[in-house]
């Protein structure tokens, strides 16, 4: 199944849990748990099934940038 249709109507790619949890180089179980606590990225749900749109990968990942194990990095504004 291809799930890369930006080229062709508008849509994002969406990506299973799976990919998304390889993409982020995250174990699963781990995605499934901060998507329960509510604290992993943005997700889309088509019936049971959980896909992840690439772009929210990537700013779910740019907002968790750190200097130190104390200091956040704030984006510049």
């Amino acid at each position: 199944m291809d799930t890369d249709t930006s080229q062709n109507d508008g849509w994002t790619e969406l990506l299973t849990v799976e990919e998304a949890a390889q993409f982020l180089r995250l174990r699963r179980s781990t995605l499934d748990h901060y998507r329960c606590e509510g604290r992993g990225p943005v997700y889309r749900k088509h019936g049971a099934r959980v896909f992840y749109p690439r772009a929210s990968l990537i700013a779910w990942s740019e907002r968790n940038t750190y200097a130190s194990t104390s200091q956040r990095l704030r984006k510049p504004e």
